[in-house]
């Protein structure tokens, strides 16, 4: 069965070339991604494959680029950090009408809602969900990207200074509509960036719902989306993580239905602690990654808005508009951390 985006019989075939499937496939849309299209193809006996491609159009290259997210994964296999096994990469868009690539199915449970986190953890399962989350970050941040063949993927000095360039630039690109409250924030950011320390793997999008989680224990089955990854600082990552660490009580929750709102899971001060205690880093600076977290959403999100509003993700209802709705909100809450990072 077919769905959009997806050339039924080519990728039928190039599958076939790669991998022990059993014809015909059939493809799903996952649910749930805010970038790149995501399907789950299961073949006549059962079998299950994760195939990755961009939105059907508004692509902005660097952000969709499947070469770079499949040799990420790919080198992660040997690495002490949980990745889905690749089985291939096709940069010819004439099979799919763009690149792609596909990847094991790893079983688990994605966290989505609160929810899913109340019936399919329990108590004891989030708090080690918390745990792990916690503790595979810092080992991605202890891997030796020359050894692992990633010391070329992006250059390691001045990453926000680089980032907010980027995240600006696409910002400029992709916005729809004036953001003044993000122009302020960038401004803000850009004339006092902390110094940076060692330059390590930032995996860009680190969250409870970018993992696959074994419900029975609740320990990291795989770390998924790496579209964003590139070397840098990686009190980025712990940034953005406090930003998407929704609580019991907050206004603003990037993820509207915030799974860790839940009983169970560690607060974000606690993760925070978790990570310095393990990675020996000083966390002294937070707020002004936690800033810079909320603003780089901001704009991730304006980009989805927008490629959701000229139909790149194919047919929709305006829920989308939340999207537009939360883009002015995380702004505002860049604005205050930045503040109070004293920014």
């Amino acid at each position: 069965m077919g769905v959009e985006g997806i050339e039924v019989e080519p990728v039928t075939r190039w599958l076939a070339e790669r991998a022990s499937v059993t014809p015909p496939l059939d493809f799903a849309v996952v649910q749930g991604g805010r970038s790149n299209l995501t399907y789950t193809v299961t073949d006549a006996d059962g079998r299950r494959l994760i195939l990755r491609r961009p939105p059907l159009h508004g692509v902005l290259q660097s952000a969709h680029d499947m070469g770079r997210e499949h040799r990420i994964v790919s080198a992660l296999a040997d690495a002490d950090v949980p990745v889905p096994p690749t089985v291939g990469h096709e940069d010819d868009p004439s099979v799919t009408g763009a690149p792609f690539y596909v990847m094991e199915f790893v079983d688990g449970v994605v966290v989505r809602d609160a929810e899913t986190a109340r019936t399919r953890l329990d108590a004891d399962s989030r708090r080690k969900a918390s745990e792990d989350l916690v503790d595979v970050l810092v080992r991605l941040h202890e891997v030796d990207v020359d050894a692992v063949g990633l010391g070329d993927l992006a250059r390691r000095e001045d990453y926000l200074a680089r980032q907010l360039k980027r995240w600006h630039g696409q910002l400029q690109q992709g916005a729809t509509r004036e953001l003044p409250v993000l122009e302020d924030v960038h401004a803000r950011l850009s004339a006092d960036i902390p110094a940076q320390g060692p330059a390590t793997i930032v995996h860009g999008d680190y969250r409870l719902d970018n993992l696959i989680l074994d419900p029975a224990t609740g320990h990291v089955q795989a770390v998924l989306d790496w579209e964003l990854t590139t070397l840098g600082d990686p009190l980025a990552d712990l940034g953005l993580l406090q930003v998407y660490w929704g609580e019991a009580g907050d206004d603003v929750l990037p993820l509207l239905d915030s799974p860790t709102v839940v009983d169970g899971f560690l607060t974000r001060e606690q993760v925070a602690t978790r990570y310095a205690e393990r990675s020996g880093r000083d966390v002294g600076e937070l707020d002004y990654y936690v800033a810079f977290g909320y603003w780089k959403l901001a704009c991730i999100l304006e980009g989805v808005y927008s490629r959701y509003a000229s139909g790149a993700y194919g047919e929709t209802d305006d829920s989308f508009e939340a999207f537009g709705q939360m883009v002015l909100a995380l702004g505002e809450r860049a604005a205050q951390t930045a503040a109070r990072a004293g920014r």
